[in-house]
């Protein structure tokens, strides 16, 4: 069988063995827009760059709730998991497809028609706009790939399978690179080449994805009584995926507040910016995959209902954040102006020395991303979606305040101190939200196991 029992074994094994291959995945996936950015900017120049960067918040305002809202309805199909429910992983399954139907439909049709205004709104400056427009437009009108994509491969993951959406991944990121190269040098195609080429990339490899899937993995092989609608059992699902992706959300529109004030700053900052997130998101995935791997793990052993197991597997993930915060500061450091100089075909000095301000700032600040991302992970395993919207709310004041009171005092370099701010706050509240979970957990399962004798 390719499913993966975490249930059972040695904690942080398998928090490791599952974590690898998730990683080299989510790099690879990450991939799809360091290469678009980095081939935009070196044969497109600065604007073109800056066009493309300037999308960054406003894309993942809708990305980032699609792909917490799926990475939720799988929590349900993980804790059936765990509880040895496979009826109810396959009926979680089709319920999870049925609901993203829906919102593709829906998000697509909320987005890509309003795209001018929203760039309009965020003051995008003039010399850049025009490239900006059609790469959010078309990207808008991707959305339904993207959202399959993972919907697919987080059910996998929440069956104990980490490795088979890293192959298909792999595929897509190798074509991802080809067909920017084909669409913008060979076509004359500009950054719309850029943004078909990530958009065709990420269908291949959800329909590669969901072959495969079906060929291989008989617990998700679902039956005609399987697509039988079940209004309480969405229901369920929306109640944490739904909440999740507000969440993810609501963290997003401080990185908008970001944007908007780096804006005002010119394209030169703005290309900047964009060079150093695309390298901070590249290196800050091991932290994150860690995370995603924490929700799997504890979705199958809450639904094991064995919390002392999950009070093990957060103190490991904790050691590792450690050592992955480490690594990557020394990587950034020792290599981010190489990284940086990469996406420019003559580097602008100016640019080369603003991102690395940034990069510098951040990687001081690295493991409290890890612990932010680790407990909030973990508590929504858990199925609990309040503390982490509360520690969403929390990042985004924190976020917000900083970006406008501190780019008024400090200009670029206060755009770069907000997200680090933002991720203490939201770290603190977390922790206690998880301390408190799991007492309350806890005297659930004694208060149930007391019922029943």
């Amino acid at each position: 069988m390719a499913e993966r029992d975490l249930t059972q074994g040695k904690p942080l094994t398998e928090i490791i063995m599952f974590t690898i291959p998730m990683l080299f995945g989510n790099v690879f996936q990450q991939l799809y827009s360091f290469f678009d950015t980095l081939i935009v900017g070196r044969t497109l120049g600065l604007k073109a760059l800056a066009g493309v960067g300037s999308t960054g918040p406003m894309l993942f305002f809708i990305i980032g709730f699609l792909f917490a809202y799926t990475q939720g309805l799988t929590i349900i199909t993980a804790q059936r998991f765990g509880a040895k429910d496979y009826n109810g992983v396959r009926k979680s399954f089709t319920t999870s497809i049925i609901l993203c139907v829906i919102t593709a439909i829906l998000f697509t049709a909320l987005t890509a028609p309003f795209t001018k205004i929203v760039l309009t709104v965020m003051q995008t400056p003039a010399d850049i706009f025009n490239e900006a427009y059609i790469y959010m437009f078309i990207s808008y009108l991707g959305l339904g790939t993207i959202l399959f994509y993972n919907i697919l491969s987080n059910t996998i993951r929440a069956v104990g399978d980490s490795k088979t959406p890293l192959y298909f991944l792999i595929i897509a990121s190798i074509l991802n690179i080809f067909l920017d190269l084909y669409f913008i040098i060979n076509l004359k195609m500009g950054v719309a080449g850029a943004a078909f080429a990530t958009v065709v990339a990420q269908g291949v490899s959800a329909i590669l994805c969901a072959i495969y899937m079906f060929k291989k993995f008989p617990i998700l092989r679902v039956k005609k009584e399987d697509w039988k609608f079940d209004k309480d059992f969405a229901l369920e699902h929306l109640r944490v995926g739904f909440p999740m992706g507000i969440q993810m959300s609501v963290l997003s529109i401080g990185i908008i507040a970001v944007q908007f004030a780096l804006n005002t700053l010119g394209s030169t900052a703005i290309a900047a910016f964009t060079t150093a997130v695309r390298i901070d998101q590249l290196f800050s995935q091991s932290l994150i995959t860690l995370g995603a791997t924490a929700a799997t793990f504890t979705a199958q052993n809450f639904g094991a209902k064995k919390l002392k197991r999950i009070k093990e597997g957060a103190k490991a993930c904790v050691f590792l954040v450690l050592i992955m915060s480490v690594i990557v500061a020394i990587l950034i450091c020792g290599f981010g102006r190489q990284l940086v100089g990469l996406f420019l075909d003559t580097p602008d000095e100016e640019v080369v020395r603003l991102a690395m301000l940034y990069l510098h700032i951040i990687v001081i600040f690295f493991f409290f991303l890890g612990t932010l991302v680790l407990f909030r992970n973990i508590l929504q395993g858990m199925g609990k979606v309040k503390a982490p919207l509360i520690s969403g709310l929390a990042e985004l004041v924190a976020r917000t305040a900083a970006a406008f009171i501190l780019c008024t005092y400090f200009g670029y370099l206060g755009v770069c101190l907000a997200t680090p701010l933002a991720w203490i706050f939201a770290a603190i509240v977390l922790f206690a939200g998880y301390k408190l979970a799991l007492k309350k957990a806890v005297k659930s399962i004694r208060k149930s196991t007391k019922s029943v004798c």
